[in-house]
Order: C-alpha cells, then structure tokens, then sequence
C-alpha cells in the first residue's frame, strides 16, 4: 500500500513523496529495501536530506485511561544533497537495517493487527516536512515462530496482539516499547491461569522470551500475575524438541507458584493457535516442521482478523494523528 502526500510545508506546487517498499515482509534484524520516488513541483528545490522513520501505534497507559500513541523508534537518511528540477521525476534506492525488536507484524501472511509503518521525510531548504507513509510487513524469525508454533501445538489460543509502552523488567530490552501477545491457556493449563501473555525479544545472539500468566484467584486468595524468562540462541533452532522445551516452561508457570492440580501433557491439542472464541480452527498440519510452514499458526489468527481491513486502517490511524498533532 502506498500513501501519496503534497508536502504542505511547501506550499502548493512543491515536491511530492511516494516511497515505496519491498513485497515480501522482513525479519528484525534483517534488511528494508525499497526506494524513494520524487516528483518536482512548480520549481526547482534544493533536497538536503531524505530521513525514513520507523513509527508504531502503542498502548500507553495515563494517570486516568489508557490511549493509543505514536512512537517513533528508528531514523535512517538515506539520500539527500541534490537539487530537484521543476517536474524532474527521480528514485532514490534505499536499504537499512530493522532493529532486532522490531515488532511481528504477521505470521504465514496473516496479519496480528500491528500498526507499524515507514514514514518518509523532506528536508528542503531548511524545512522539513512527513510524507507519506507505508505499513512496513515484519514476519518472525525461526527463533520466535518455533516457539509460537510449539504453543499452537500444545493448545494455546491467540486472542489478541498489541505495543505497550514501557520496559519489563529483567530484560535486555532496548525499545521504549515491547509486542505483548496474549493467548488463552490451553486446557491442561486453564485450571490456573486466566491468560498467558507472551514477549518475545529478539537480539543478535537469541530470543528473550518472557511468559507472564495471569492466575487465577482461589476462594482465600486473590489472583497475580506470575512471570519467567527463557533465552532461545539463534543456533539451536534446528533438531530441539520445541513441543517438550516450551511444555516444560508451561509446568513452570504452575509449578514456581505452587500451583497443586496437575499440568498433564497426556492429551493431544492439534489445532493449532486459535482465536480466543472456544472454536478451534481445523486447519492442516500444526505438526508440520516450522521450516516447511507449520500451516496450524497461521490457519488460527486468520480466524481472528480480517487481513485487508487490518492493513489499510494502519495508515488512517497514523495520518488521523498528523491532523489532530498539527506540527511537531
């Protein structure tokens, strides 16, 4: 998807933006290619620098509410110093790198819901103005969806997926912002937790992955929340028993907080992740390797989201926010 904008900063008749980015999604950490188209306006313009912004929609919590924000995570120039005939039309290539806790937009092309996006910036003539704006398309890497795939398969629902503003503690985090999954508890599990929230951090070396259960309260106790951590490397990926690693992370939660029913794995859960509906997709093969697509994730969100109305309201909401911010 593509957002044109005239730059209002320079008036009617200035330079237009239109910036345009690769098809296939990224990885954090990975590579962002596409390139800058230019158009000239009535007269010549001098283009000192071309800066694209990496922003995201987040959840930040005030005194009173909740509310949504924009937070910009990344500014990279990639062009500038050259003048911009009247009417010239002109592309600039570009090719950053992602930070590694770039949120996950999607899985298997199915998108979470995540407002990330890719905001280009003029600098012309001492002035500065945004223009347009792209979703930027983020997949998991093999580390992140080995994990989530394990989930899937051990019964876990997705329910939803959102950016808290803020830091967890413990972490190696280093965005002011985490993605904070949350899952139904599958049914071995339900007898103790309400819900299972999921981060999952990823760095040069591995994935931080951070399971916070909200538990449920007994007739003489109330409910808390209940927190590990577990580190993934990069490098063992292939050949690990991600079913039994991620079960046994699962026991922990119950076991760490003294949690007396027992958490069986004795039952067979091949659903998948589904939406938190209590109707659990059919799809093919979550026992698939995560290599060849491990098809049962990807079936289960779909459930949940409608991909299309997903993907164009991301621009709205940053552009709506433009409007209502005025200049920064």
């Amino acid at each position: 998807m593509v957002f044109k904008k005239l730059l209002g900063a320079m008036g009617v008749g200035g330079p237009s933006v239109d910036t345009v980015l690769a098809d296939e999604p990224v990885l954090p950490g990975g590579g962002v290619t596409g390139q800058v188209h230019l158009e000239g306006g009535s007269s010549d313009a001098e283009i000192e620098q071309i800066v694209l912004e990496l922003v995201a929609r987040v959840e930040a919590e005030g005194h009173e509410d909740e509310h949504e924000a924009s937070v910009v995570f990344e500014r990279v120039a990639v062009g500038g110093g050259f003048r911009l005939d009247a009417g010239e039309r002109r592309g600039v290539p570009f090719s950053f790198a992602l930070p590694w806790e770039t949120p996950v937009t999607e899985l298997h092309g199915q998108p979470l819901g995540i407002a990330l996006g890719v905001r280009t910036e003029l600098h012309i003539a001492g002035a500065r103005d945004k223009g347009d704006l792209d979703p930027l398309r983020v997949g998991p890497l093999p580390a992140q969806e080995a994990v989530l795939e394990a989930l899937g398969q051990l019964g876990y629902g997705f329910r939803s997926a959102d950016l808290e503003l803020g830091h967890i503690r413990g972490t190696g985090q280093q965005l002011p912002f985490y993605q904070e999954i949350e899952l139904s508890p599958p049914p071995q599990l339900a007898h103790a937790a309400n819900e299972v929230e999921l981060t999952l951090l990823a760095s040069p070396s591995g994935v931080e992955v951070v399971l916070e259960a909200d538990r449920r309260g007994g007739l003489f106790s109330s409910g808390e929340d209940v927190v590990n951590r577990h580190f993934v490397r990069h490098d063992e990926i292939t050949g690990a028993d991600w079913i039994s690693k991620v079960d046994g992370w699962g026991r922990l939660l119950v076991e760490q907080h003294g949690a007396h029913a027992a958490y069986s794995h004795g039952e067979s859960h091949h659903g998948g992740f589904h939406h938190g509906d209590g109707h659990r997709s059919s799809g093919p093969g979550v026992g698939t390797a995560v290599a060849a697509g491990a098809a049962g994730v990807a079936v289960g969100v779909a459930g949940g989201l409608v991909a299309a109305e997903v993907v164009d309201e991301i621009g709205d909401a940053f552009e709506e926010e433009e409007e209502e911010g005025g200049e920064d």
